[in-house]
């Protein structure tokens, strides 16, 4: 069982997974517009949540976060489903398939063996989408990867339910009735309005004032920490921000690009210059990853101590931020 599916690699996995899923359904979208409409820019330095011992640092909302606002701003019928037995889960699964029904899943990388080995970690909120069947393979649209791909039905089950931090709990999930033609504008302004709130929050551990928070941190591991461990801190964050999820400087990056499609649907020409400055913006997180990449690597140039470090990830809070504000002031 098969379905003809428009696989296209994007960027964020599940950005890309509710964007490929619409499309399907004969509403077009791309990655950048599921990624505005979905409210996913966001930050949280989380310390109290570990993730292999480390401190969670977030660069996107919740898991579910986006594919949830997205359906529900757009007014699209959705079927979601978490399992506590597999084989439960699987039937199920197969089940929808026999339907030509494509169906998004929530699972564990480390699982996937499809994932070359240096980026099979332990993380839990991959999203792809399950469109057919060959024997004991499911065929798979991994949105972070340039073909569909082919897993086992062993493999996807364990994935499906691996467990540890945001454990997936087998959950599926696929669209069950699109409206006739999409109202952007409405949702557009919404989910703006939606990030600016989020990103203003008044808690010391979210939005730009987890930025500030989290640089005050930096600045003072290796006393706290001593240099080993802080370097080991360091480069966490690093593989949080560029590895896992996409992360700090590529989410600005698609943010911006819904910004400048957000233009056109609104009609909001000063929303091209606010995208312009989102792309400066991920540059700058680019640059102190890999200003921290250096220094965890022992290649640190003149300017690139924990304190220097410090400095760039102020002012990448400051410069967000201001365009924040300034972006909020266009949607009220």
């Amino acid at each position: 069982m098969q379905t003809p599916f428009p696989h296209r690699q994007t960027a964020h996995c599940e950005s890309g997974v509710i964007a490929n899923l619409l499309t399907h359904h004969g509403l077009p979208m791309s990655e950048a517009m599921a990624f505005g409409i979905g409210g996913g820019l966001f930050f949280g330095y989380l310390p109290f949540i570990r993730i292999n011992g480390l401190p969670l640092t977030t660069f996107r909302t919740t898991p579910g976060g986006i594919f949830n606002r997205v359906t529900k701003r757009l007014g699209i019928g959705v079927a979601c489903k978490n399992f506590k037995n597999p084989d439960q889960a699987m039937a199920e699964l197969d089940s929808y398939l026999g339907r030509g029904v494509p169906v998004g899943m929530q699972t564990g990388v480390y699982w996937l063996p499809y994932f070359p080995p240096a980026l099979r970690f332990h993380f839990n909120a991959h999203n792809m989408i399950a469109f057919g069947k060959k024997g004991d393979d499911y065929l798979i649209s991994d949105p972070v990867f340039p073909e569909p791909v082919v897993c086992a039905a062993s493999d996807l089950a364990r994935a499906r339910f691996a467990q540890g931090a945001l454990a997936p709990k087998g959950r599926m999930y696929c669209i069950t009735a699109v409206p006739k033609a999409l109202d952007l504008a409405p949702a557009i302004r919404q989910s703006i309005r939606g990030v600016c709130r989020s990103m203003s929050a008044p808690f010391p551990l979210i939005g730009t004032r987890g930025i500030r928070f989290l640089a005050g941190q930096l600045e003072r591991w290796p006393a706290r920490l001593g240099d080993r461990r802080a370097i080991l801190y360091l480069g966490n964050l690093i593989r949080m921000q560029e590895e896992i999820g996409t992360g700090g400087g590529g989410f600005r990056f698609i943010f911006a690009a819904f910004l400048q499609e957000a233009a056109d649907v609104l009609g909001e020409s000063r929303l091209l210059d606010l995208s312009q400055r989102m792309t400066a913006v991920g540059d700058l997180w680019r640059e102190f990853a890999v200003a921290g990449a250096r220094h965890c690597k022992g290649r640190a140039g003149e300017g690139e101590d924990f304190g220097d470090l410090a400095r760039m990830l102020r002012r990448c809070g400051e410069e967000e931020g201001a365009l924040l504000r300034e972006l909020a002031s266009l949607v009220r």
